[in-house]
C-alpha cells in the first residue's frame, strides 16, 4: 500500500484509504462530515510556535523541514503515530491530509518523507 499526501480542501482522490488530518487547527470551511476522515492526529503536526514562525513562508522551508523533524523526534505521539500508519498500510493506502494552500511546502510533505525513513 502507498502513504500519500492531500490537500484536504480538494475532492478526495482516494476515497479508499484511512484518511488523517495532521494539522493542529482544523481547517476553516470544512464541516467534520465534509472532511471525510478517519482520524485527526493533532498531536503530530508542528508546534504552535513553529507554525507561527514558518508562517507558510517558502524561504524558510528547509529550516521549518529541519524543526519539524526535530520536534518529531522528541513528540512522544510520534512512536504510536508509527505504528498506526505501519498498521493501516497492511490493510490500505494512508493519506495525509493537510490544509495548507502551498501544496509543495507543508508540514505533510515533510511528515511523509519522514515516516518513508522510518518504515
Amino acid at each position: 500500500m502507498e502513504l500519500k499526501i492531500e490537500r484536504i480542501y480538494t475532492k478526495p482522490i482516494d476515497k479508499n484509504g484511512y484518511r488523517i488530518l495532521i494539522d493542529r487547527l482544523w481547517p476553516r470551511g470544512i464541516s467534520k462530515e465534509n472532511a471525510a476522515l478517519d482520524e485527526w492526529d493533532k498531536e503530530i503536526g508542528p508546534s504552535t510556535d513553529l507554525r507561527k514562525w514558518f508562517n507558510h513562508d517558502p524561504e524558510k522551508f528547509a529550516e521549518f523541514r529541519q524543526r519539524y523533524r526535530d520536534e518529531l523526534d522528541q513528540n512522544p505521539a510520534t512512536t504510536d503515530f508509527i505504528e498506526t500508519i505501519k498498521t493501516q498500510l497492511k490493510q490500505q493506502n494512508v493519506i495525509l491530509l493537510f490544509g495548507a494552500k502551498d501544496e509543495t511546502h507543508n508540514q505533510a510533505v515533510v511528515l511523509k518523507d519522514y515516516l518513508t525513513n522510518k518504515l
